[in-house]
Formats: structure tokens, sequence, C-alpha cells
């Protein structure tokens, strides 16, 4: 039995009818072929899966689809503007703060929800806030250059 829900889903409103069991993440991925949160470890231990939920990141394989019912979700794909990225996603190529690419995405996700509630993190906050994406590749510190770069651009405006 499948459930109508109403979302906005990158800035457009969405209705759609899911099974109640299934997640957020997998009608995202196989639904909408929004592509970029990954599965990773399907126990909300990664991050891979981040997306934004009214404003705050959130495993989208812990959630729902049916808890998504009149919420607000941006995804890496709704970050930028058709062709142009979003600053971070410039900052994280500028500064070479992604390797293979699988956590990238809910890295940068989880920096805008930060620098959207704080827009002058500290490089301790920023480790905080993204202490629940793991990153099997880089080391962590060029992502954490990549997020205090666009905290100090937009400090200098």
């Amino acid at each position: 039995m499948k459930h109508k829900i109403d979302f906005i889903l990158n800035n457009e409103k969405i209705t759609h009818e899911v099974e109640p069991n299934r997640t957020l993440l997998s009608v995202l991925r196989e639904d909408f072929d929004l592509t970029g949160a990954k599965e990773g470890c399907g126990l909300g231990e990664c991050g891979a899966c981040t997306v934004l939920l009214n404003g705050k990141p959130v495993n989208s394989c812990l959630l729902l689809a049916v808890e998504a019912d009149g919420q607000d979700i941006l995804t890496i794909e709704g970050l930028s503007s058709g062709d142009t990225l979003d600053d971070l996603q410039i900052s994280f190529i500028e500064n070479g703060a992604l390797q293979c690419g699988y956590c990238t995405p809910g890295m940068v996700i989880t920096a805008k929800a930060l620098l959207d509630e704080n827009p002058h993190p500290t490089e301790d906050e920023v480790k905080h806030a993204i202490s629940g994406n793991l990153c099997r590749c880089t080391g962590y510190q060029k992502i954490v250059k990549a997020i205090m770069t666009v905290a100090e651009k937009d400090s200098a405006q």
C-alpha cells in the first residue's frame, strides 16, 4: 500500500507515492535519479547519504520517505544553480578536498548546513560539524581547508 507524500525537493514542489518501508535515500536515488547521496553503511554512521531536511543535515538512509511529507529537502544536486557550482563545491575542487568522491556530497551538504547556521566557524567547529561524515581518502585536512576558505571568503566580503 503506497502513501502519497508532498515535499519540496531542491526547490521544486513534489507529490509522490511511496511504500511505507522505503528510505528517503532509496526514493531519491531510484525514483528521482538523484545519485549524489550514497549508501555507505546503511546505519547512519558514515554520512555518505547526508541531505538537508529543513536546513539540517540528516542521514537519508535512516529516514523513511513518508517522514519527508511536508518537508523541504536539499540534495547535492540542488546546491548548484544550473551549470554554476556553489562556492562550497568550487572550494572543494580548488582545495583538492576530494579524491574518490564517495563522501564528497555528504561533506559538502553538511558544510552548507554549518555555514548557513554559523557563517564564520572556527576550525574546531568545522571539524565537529563534519565529524559524522567519514572519508577514507583525504585525511580531512583539505576538506576543513575548503570549508574554512568559503567561511573566510564570506567574512571578507
